[in-house]
């Protein structure tokens, strides 16, 4: 250990005596490692903001089923398009299949210009729902109530604003019990839903929740519903889908040998989707980026070999004085080393300082990962022992009478 703190201290004294040759050397390094932190950040803030917004969607503990999977490809498209619509007399199949099923809320959606007072919103997102809206985990209402069963019941015109489009109608005025004109209806109001905030600078809180009767009396019944089912246990969700899948199969009374004419969908499964769409180009991206630490790595190796050739006659003198080959050795490893490990550390924080500054003018967001760091850090210390080898085996297999000779 005292050999390696001597030899610590000689590479130090040697770096700080050529700053301006040092900060060169690593500058490769820095650039490297700051784009790839930058990147880390970015892609590692996009997974989770992609991640939030889908279980805010569709709930943690909840499933949707919809007419169609997400489909890839042209086939699958016209396959879909073929399947019947979702139906009230499927989440009546589905409430009654299995008591591991709690409620099953249909919705349906459509977009509509919005009026209240001198402001109007051109295309507002109008979602038509069941009585079961109120018993759903995600409905967190900020300011007044949510709809009661009677409304639902009834059909009333009635509706619960989202928080940026109440503070875009009605602005510091409070919305409860005001009149909403959505799609030429006049609606009252009588609840704001708490902030969920932007996606890609898109806002998630700009619609309007009415009773599912009162949409389809403006919309329609022809349009097919989506089913959000919420299991009676967060444990038994997958179970809960198979029971689901069972219950519409009979219902829609399809043979062993036909496939599912619908979509059972959770949180996982979008997530899955998600992670194959771009798992790939960010590896490919990251790679391409990680390529720089390559070139850092050769920039570091030259000026190495420079330095064991410059320093040819002290290594003569310090083996002559009895210092052993790995003593040597150790002294150019450490020093590239060192100097990489350097480069790392700046790199990191100005790749932390990039992504953010990013994330403040755009709407990607970034997110700071305990292990990017150790990542930073550790990686720019292997490419300094690894392009630091050859340098320090050659000064380590000079022969001192050879080397005290050279000028």
């Amino acid at each position: 250990m005292g050999q390696f703190y001597e030899a610590a201290s000689i590479a130090l004294q040697a770096i700080w005596s050529n700053k301006l040759r040092s900060f060169l050397t690593v500058l490769g390094n820095i650039v490297a490692v700051t784009s790839i932190i930058a990147v880390v950040s970015l892609v590692q803030g996009l997974n989770a903001s992609v991640s939030e917004s889908i279980t805010s969607r569709v709930g943690a503990d909840t499933f949707v089923v919809q007419r169609s999977r997400p489909t890839r490809t042209e086939e699958e498209q016209l396959r879909a398009a073929s399947n019947p619509r979702i139906t009230m007399d499927d989440a009546d199949a589905i409430r009654t299949a299995s008591p591991r099923i709690a409620l099953v809320m249909a919705s349906s959606r459509s977009a509509g210009e919005a009026k209240a007072r001198r402001e109007t919103l051109e295309s507002l997102q109008i979602r038509g729902v069941t009585r079961e809206y109120s018993m759903l985990p995600t409905t967190d209402i900020e300011d007044g109530r949510t709809i009661s069963i009677a409304e639902f019941d009834s059909r009333r015109n009635v509706t619960i604003l989202g928080w940026d489009a109440a503070d875009r109608l009605f602005g510091a005025l409070d919305p409860i019990d005001k009149e909403v004109t959505l799609a030429g209806v006049r609606f009252r109001v009588v609840g704001v839903h708490s902030k969920t905030g932007a996606f890609f600078g898109q806002s998630q809180d700009e619609y309007a929740v009415i009773p599912l009767g009162a949409f389809q009396r403006m919309f329609g019944t022809r349009q097919s519903l989506s089913l959000t089912v919420m299991p009676s246990d967060p444990t038994v969700v997958r179970q809960a889908m198979d029971d689901t899948t069972v219950a519409l199969r009979i219902e829609r009374r399809l043979r062993p040998s036909e496939p599912d004419n619908f979509g059972v969908l959770s949180s996982d499964t979008f997530l899955g989707i998600y992670e194959q769409a771009t798992s790939g180009i960010f590896a490919i991206l990251i790679g391409v980026v990680s390529l720089s630490l390559v070139v850092g790595g050769i920039v570091i190796m030259n000026i190495m070999l420079m330095v064991v050739s410059e320093r040819t006659r002290e290594i003569g003198l310090r083996k002559s004085l009895g210092a052993r080959r790995r003593d040597i050795l150790w002294q150019i490893l450490t020093e590239s080393i060192t100097l990489s490990t350097f480069g790392g550390m700046v790199g990191t924080t100005l790749g932390f300082l990039v992504a953010f500054g990013i994330s403040k003018v755009t709407p990607l967001p970034a997110v700071v990962e305990s292990w990017s760091v150790m990542l930073g850090i550790s990686v720019t210390a292997i490419v300094g022992l690894f392009f630091g080898m050859y340098p320090a085996m050659r000064a380590a297999a000079l022969d001192p009478i050879e080397a005290l000779r050279k000028e």
